[in-house]
């Protein structure tokens, strides 16, 4: 498919009156009381979620350098360390069919909460087990219970946000992921030298307090506007959006703008959905946002980041690096610098297009990777040789490192916020749960096989890698839309009816003042969406 062809399909976008509307506000979010207090709650809650994914990564990534981890187990190899690293991503697996159903039963918020009360049973199990078997089965609860959270927490945040802070906050969502590192790398590096179980026990007790955080805080958060508008609740709706949006000069005006661009939006959408599986394969549209967000989900588990996160003391082994407590060193480093990488990408969403992103995002890693490869067979060629190469082993330290700022460009920084954005309200919870169903695979898959390629074949293994970001690189390129600087409505119909956006538009045009039957509105709103295809196609 050409790239006209596959830009010149976004006929869908809608005028961005809130856009310009939010934008015009000059107000910090921080003078405004009310907003800033849902930012705060939103932290621990929605952000907090990705902290037990970082925790568990890190955790079991740390643990395989503990040496009574490894006596506790019997010194697992190949297989058997894959799956229990696996196991996480395996429950997550059997968990996401359910997503959608209980999201939109009970809403957001419940549904963080059932899901952190599944994770906190599984945490509890995983610190006190007996047997490897027993450590899998705790690792699977864990596993059940995240994707709730995670499509919960990230469409919550999305919802929620005002306008022109929502791509930051959905940007800073997955980069609490690395908060959750650090904190699971320095409890482990303070737990090694413990001579008894308890050296990974209370690491793995540990990784109860995301959850817990999210079970105390998330009822002071409201409820996604949105979700309720859909139960018939629109009163309850418009009174959140007039508190923590209307406190600009022209909040009501802007309060009202919105509601009836929700409304309207929302009520088409529904009209058009049955609220099933089917739903996202019915439409042209439909199956190009299904096939975009099942590349994503591989994109972020297969571009190689799973060898850092679950077996970085695997790779440093295999270039001569054997003192564990060295090993913890770079494991918390590593996850301090993912950290600081993150929160800076998340800061450019607002200034940078989205496809700009992930092309610099993918070309980036495949370069990194083609030198770390290099890079990995002469340090291990050097050392079967018996004659280190402390050239190359710097060197694949300093691509291991390079690596966080190319992935964070675009597969951390960017993928809850394109998901969001690329995603109508009517099938996001479908939508997120597949991305998560196809993310959980790959994580799945690459886990497992891991530690079995890194021990058959060595530095070959990258190779892999290497191939499969070139074609990353090509299905950006090629498929992916340019979703920067509009509200999530404005971006609704996308790929569909250029008449749904424009009636979405009018019902907004009406509460601001203007005309909705004026012609000269109409022909300068059709202008403008010519002009940003044309634009999008340069």
């Amino acid at each position: 498919m050409a790239i006209g062809a596959a830009t010149a399909a976004e006929v869908g976008k809608s005028d961005p009156i809130i856009t310009r509307l939010a934008n015009e506000d000059k107000k910090y979010f921080f003078q405004k009381p009310n907003l800033f207090y849902l930012y705060l709650m939103l932290f621990p809650t929605c952000m907090g979620i990705e902290l037990t994914s970082g925790f568990d990564s890190q955790m079991i990534n740390a643990l395989q350098i503990v040496p009574t981890w490894n006596t506790y187990f019997k010194e697992p190899q190949g297989a058997l360390k894959g799956i229990i690293a696996a196991a996480y991503s395996l429950g997550a697996i059997l968990s996401l069919p359910l997503i959608p159903t209980v999201n939109d039963k009970f809403g957001r918020r419940w549904s963080i909460f059932g899901g952190s009360l599944i994770m906190v049973v599984g945490a509890i199990i995983q610190g006190c087990s007996q047997h490897v078997a027993m450590y899998i089965i705790a690792r699977m609860i864990l596993g059940f219970g995240i994707p709730t959270c995670i499509v919960s927490g990230s469409a919550l945040i999305g919802e929620l946000a005002y306008p022109k802070e929502r791509p930051v906050l959905t940007s800073l969502f997955n980069v609490s992921y690395f908060i959750g590192q650090i904190v699971a790398a320095a409890i482990c590096f303070g737990t090694n030298d413990i001579e008894t179980d308890w050296a990974w026990r209370i690491p793995s007790l540990l990784q109860i307090c995301p959850s817990l955080l999210q079970i105390f805080f998330v009822f002071f958060l409201p409820e996604s506007p949105r979700w309720l508008i859909t139960k018939d609740r629109g009163d309850e709706a418009r009174a959140i959006l007039l508190k923590y949006h209307g406190e600009s000069d022209r909040g009501e005006e802007f309060v009202n703008a919105e509601f009836a661009q929700m409304q309207t939006t929302i009520r088409l959408e529904l009209e058009a959905s049955k609220k099933s599986w089917l739903d996202l394969f019915k439409t042209s549209g439909m199956r190009r946002r299904l096939l975009i967000t099942t590349m994503l989900g591989l994109f972020t588990q297969w571009s190689g980041n799973t060898l850092i996160s679950y077996y970085l003391g695997d790779l440093l082994q295999l270039i001569g690096f054997e003192d564990t407590k060295y090993i913890q060193k770079i494991n918390v480093s590593i996850a301090c610098w993912s950290l600081f990488c993150g929160v800076v990408v998340s800061l450019l969403v607002v200034r940078i297009r989205r496809r700009a992103m992930y092309l610099t995002c993918t070309i980036s890693l495949l370069l990194c990777y083609i030198a770390w490869t290099i890079s990995m067979e002469r340090a291990q060629t050097a050392e079967k040789a018996g004659t280190p190469n402390n050239s190359a082993n710097i060197a694949v330290l300093f691509f291991i490192y390079a690596y966080s700022p190319c992935y964070n460009m675009g597969y951390n920084a960017l993928t809850y916020t394109y998901m969001v954005e690329i995603w109508p309200y009517a099938e996001r919870s479908q939508g997120i749960a597949w991305f998560q169903l196809f993310g959980r695979l790959a994580g799945f898959f690459t886990t497992f096989v891991n530690p079995i390629g890194l021990r058959d074949v060595g530095w070959r293994y990258l190779i892999s890698y290497c191939a499969w970001l070139a074609y990353e690189v090509v299905f950006v390129y090629f498929m992916f839309p340019e979703t920067f600087g509009r509200t999530l409505e404005e971006l609704a119909f996308m790929f569909e009816d250029k008449r749904l956006a424009d009636e979405a538009v009018a019902a907004v045009e009406k509460v601001v003042g203007h005309t909705g039957g004026d012609v000269e509105a109409r022909v300068s709103t059709e202008k403008r969406g010519v002009a940003e295809t044309k634009e999008t196609v340069a």
